[in-house]
């Protein structure tokens, strides 16, 4: 084996040899097993203040794969480790052996029973599962805040909960069976009739030491004492002994016993759930009290209420808050001091019974003593400023923890009386080891609280105080007759404190199901179970070094992952980030040759495939675009000549985009078996990231943008974008959608004015996507000299047709420094303007298109437009649907023809739902996104106000004949 330094600072073994021969014949080739520097470090890092580097990262295909991995890891002592969402903060999904990625290709959702039940693979998200759910007013169980980025891998290791599932409805309670992989490599299907004679036949000694552990248990009056008051509460310390209380068959206490346990006894393939109703009608506020004894005062009342959730946050989460977007006002305008503030919410099913619950919520607020007057609202939009709030606490907080300190996340529970007491002893604690800016909030109703220290975790001192602050909580949170652990799972970093909790009878349980399931002891070793007093010590992650202001707050907690477009190609926004910092890290501690063999494949994977699209941002709770970081990046790695063209090219603009599309038009005409042999040498000779991809269904170019002068007073100006006229419209007879747009305007009785010199301007996005800064200044102040004189120096708004050029003009005009007492621009995208102004103004008497599949792009989701964007398809379709796995196409201006690999693998999913809804019209609002999922799907999309103008004027809105 050869040997690389890791980012913590060891030496980290690559897995080589006659093992990964082993290793790779069992995955079906090389592909799926990775030991590059790269793909180590970017998989390395999870949500969790732990750090270990692997030896190789797999992404089996199947669950046969991950069975045969886990006896190669059996017979050739080779710690395993499952990673799915990598959402987890307490260890539980960091390796330094093997890590297996069971999130790429375990993504399957089988509903069944109407939605009553749902069978469902690991990779799937919460936020994924209860879409497919909603149309059956069902959802999942389990309800935690990450829903957006765990995964139900995630939260059957960690028996999840969340906000209002307690503990009746998280994973154990709702689990109807499972398909388990055991690491001798025997699967067995818990719900198959004959899973017990199967599993006494394959694993006899596994079958016959459950029913053993089980009466051992069952006969010790203190052991069935102890879990039963554990598991009263929250409790994911440990492994879930009530299990052996609960069932008596020793498949369903195997199958329960899997529910929390970490990866450590085995691999869930699928598991089937019991799904709980979906209470579609709520009412939220934010009751905000005086101080942390105030606000938990108040909990009985609101608990005996019926209340849903009850979220607690203290003074320093409402202080971090009011620094965040979609800030509640309540929170903005609140002079914080000692305040601690509950998020409660009322559920119910049926609307009628809101506007009782909202009533009775306002009337039990006012007795409560509050500190500022209390709110209810069932407004979703108010509601999801709260939950937003709320959802993205630790992250929001993380984010703004001091620069180089790493911030830990600990997550107790204590019974609801005492959870009080609690907290002001949590508090002591704080002050007593010097941890300023240490956050109390969580699910208060449960009396589940989470408290995070920020500290660098690396000198001597910083750990022995560390340790010495752990060991007096864990004495405050057992004292009270609390767990140490109730959702987040046991980890690394409670491993130690486990016998503690339980005491030596049931710790040797634990032990006895350990090995039972995992003789070799290799399925993620460390984890729940570690006799090292100091284990939670070892492996903190260093305190991440600067790498652009950017993504400095980054705490990797992995919400961004979903959204990404090169996610399933590439790396993800949080592994673009980690690779970047461990490259830093290297070079700081001289090791070179670790920082040049990430960089080596850095290129292509973080920086050439990235679609900055600025998705991630959307998914992130302190904001972050990675997309503008990668910017960053290409502009310091643009070289003098490609700069020199870009800077030529924004002076010549209109000549550019009217060449490249007659070079379209050329090509069309031309066979392609004449154009791509040509195409293919050129990228060679000029490079692949200079040089786009021809592909057949590319269109011919586009008309030029010029337009006679309005004959009346203009209602506003119309700035077309010139991505139309490098790329025409689809379809035979199709007009393109400035004339599209023009003719309803008319229709509408609304005159616009294209302003002069409109072929040369530009909203800058080319320059500002590819880094090219001086170009991208000269087009900013070209355009906004042009929109300046078009508007009457912003009188009159200005409507562009593309969503990303809208959302590049918006970036135009905040580049503008104003003169005092000028008029900032105004832009509006034409699908708002038709849904606002022209929708309103025409007689809707024109013949719908039958059903219509809806592509919303990155821009217009980013920019709020997704419900006008409906709201103007609906007035072109009677039946409208965005795919369930909707996301960004990758396509990215020119990215998706520089490298079509990110544009293929980002509309896989998407494009499977596209087939699956058989339209008769396909329609986005972006030209290149049209084209993407053109390219994807094989269907001709066109811009909605097309298919809309085509309906109202009478022509085909398919083809616009």
């Amino acid at each position: 084996m050869s040997v690389q330094t890791g980012a913590d600072g060891g030496t980290t073994d690559v897995l080589g040899g006659a093992l990964l021969q082993e290793v790779r014949a069992a995955m079906g080739g090389a592909e799926q097993t990775r030991t590059g520097a790269l793909d180590r470090h970017a998989n390395a890092h999870d949500a969790s203040h732990f750090l270990l580097i692997p030896q190789a990262v797999a992404v089996p295909a199947n669950a046969a794969e991950v069975g045969a991995l886990m006896r190669i890891s059996s017979s050739r002592c080779l710690p395993l480790t499952l990673r799915s969402g990598g959402t987890s903060l307490s260890g539980q999904a960091v390796s330094g052996g093997l890590l297996v990625d069971v999130r790429k290709n375990f993504r399957s959702i089988d509903v069944l029973d109407g939605g009553a039940r749902v069978r469902v693979q690991p990779g799937v998200t919460v936020r994924e599962l209860n879409a497919r759910l909603l149309r059956f007013g069902r959802k999942f169980g389990p309800d935690p805040a990450s829903e957006a980025a765990c995964t139900i891998g995630g939260v059957v290791a960690n028996n999840s909960s969340g906000m209002a599932c307690g503990t009746t409805d998280n994973a154990y309670r709702t689990l109807e069976s499972l398909t388990l992989v055991l690491p001798s490599g025997t699967v067995i299907d818990t719900g198959a009739p004959d899973a017990a004679a199967r599993l006494r036949a394959q694993e006899p000694e596994l079958f016959r030491g459950l029913g053993e552990l089980a009466e051992r248990v069952r006969s010790n009056p203190a052991s069935r004492a102890t879990i039963e008051a554990q598991f009263a509460m929250k409790n994911t310390m440990g492994y879930g002994l009530n299990s052996l209380l609960d069932f008596d068959d020793p498949v369903d206490i195997l199958a329960h016993l899997v529910i929390g346990s970490e990866g450590t006894l085995g691999f869930v393939a699928e598991a089937v759930f019991r799904t709980v109703p979906r209470l579609a009608h709520a009412t939220s506020g934010l009751l905000v009290f005086k101080d942390l004894e105030a606000a938990n005062s108040a909990l009985p009342a609101l608990v005996d209420s019926g209340a849903a959730t009850v979220e607690l946050m203290d003074s320093l989460s409402l202080k971090v808050g009011q620094g965040l977007t979609q800030v509640p006002g309540v929170v903005r305008d609140l002079n914080v001091d000692r305040h601690a503030a509950l998020l409660v919410e009322y559920q119910t099913g049926d609307r009628d019974e809101l506007a009782d619950l909202n009533a009775k919520a306002v009337s039990l607020a006012a007795t409560l003593g509050l500190d500022e007057p209390a709110d209810f609202s069932s407004d979703a939009t108010v509601r999801a400023e709260l939950w937003h709030l709320r959802k993205g606490l630790y992250t929001s907080v993380a984010g703004a923890r001091p620069l180089g300190t790493t911030a830990l996340l600990e997550d107790v529970v204590v019974p609801v009386p005492v959870l009080g007491r609690t907290c002001v002893a949590l508090g002591e604690l704080f002050k007593k080891y010097s941890y300023a800016n240490s956050v109390i909030f969580g699910h208060a109703k449960d009396g589940n609280i989470h408290f995070m220290l920020t500290d660098k975790f690396a000198s001597k001192g910083e750990l022995e105080r560390y340790s010495a602050f752990t060991e007096d909580m864990v004495d405050v949170v057992l004292g009270e007759g609390g767990s140490l652990k109730a959702e987040h799972g046991t980890g690394r970093v409670m491993a130690p404190f486990v016998r503690r909790q339980y005491g030596d009878e049931l710790y040797g349980v634990m032990r006895r199901i350990k090995e039972l399931c995992d003789p070799a002891g290799m399925l993620n070793p460390g984890v729940i179970l570690d006799d090292d007093d100091m284990a939670h010590l070892r492996h903190i992650k260093a305190a991440p070094p600067a790498v652009d202001p950017e993504v400095d707050r980054c705490v990797s907690c992995g919400y961004c992952e979903p959204v990404c477009p090169s996610k399933n190609l590439t790396l993800t926004p949080r592994q673009r980030i980690v690779t970047l910092r461990d490259m830093e890290q290297a070079r700081s501690e001289g090791n070179t040759a670790l920082a040049d063999a990430i960089a080596k494949d850095f290129d292509y994977a973080g920086v050439d495939t990235c679609a900055v699209d600025g998705m991630c941002q959307t998914a992130c709770p302190v904001d972050i675009n990675t997309g503008t970081l990668v910017k960053h990046l290409r502009e310091r790695d643009a070289g003098t000549v490609e700069g020199a063209v870009w800077g030529a090219a924004a002076k010549h603009w209109g000549a550019v985009t009217q060449g490249a599309g007659l070079a379209l038009g050329v090509a069309a005409k031309v066979p392609a078996a004449v154009v791509l042999p040509v195409n293919k040498v050129a990228r060679k000779i000029l490079g692949e990231d200079t040089l786009p991809l021809y592909s057949s269904e590319l269109p011919a170019g586009g008309a030029a943008r010029r337009r006679a002068a309005p004959a009346g007073e203009p209602a506003a100006v119309y700035f077309p974008a010139c991505v139309n006229v490098m790329f025409g419209p689809a379809g035979e007879g199709a007009s393109g959608v400035q004339a599209s747009f023009e003719q309803l305007c008319a229709a509408a009785g609304v005159e616009l004015l294209v302003p002069e010199g409109i072929s040369d301007a530009c909203c800058g996005t080319p320059w500002s996507s590819k880094g090219m800064a001086s170009g991208l200044a000269a087009m900013h102040a070209r355009t906004l000299k042009l929109l300046r004189e078009a508007t009457r120096d912003g009188e009159l708004a200005v409507i562009c047709d593309a969503s990303s050029c809208t959302e590049g003009l918006l970036h135009t005009i905040e580049s503008e420094r104003l003169v005092p007492g000028q008029r900032p621009l105004r832009v509006v995208d034409a699908v708002e303007f038709t849904a606002q102004e022209l929708l309103p103004r025409l007689d809707e008497k024109w013949e719908k298109l039958e059903s219509l599949a809806l592509h919303p792009t990155c821009s217009s989701a980013r920019m709020g437009l997704n419900p006008a964007l409906e709201a103007v398809a609906g007035a072109a379709a009677e039946f409208v649907q965005v795919p369930e796995r909707w996301g960004c196409c990758g396509f990215a201006g020119d990215r998706g023809m520089l490298h079509p690999e990110l544009t293929a693998s980002a509309t896989a999913a998407q494009a499977a739902d596209v087939a699956a809804m058989d339209a008769v019209g396909h329609a986005s609002c972006n030209r290149t996104c049209e084209l993407g999922m053109t390219r994807a799907t094989g269907r001709d999309y066109r811009h909605v106000l097309e298919i809309l103008a085509d309906a109202v004027c009478g022509k085909d809105p398919v083809t616009g004949a």
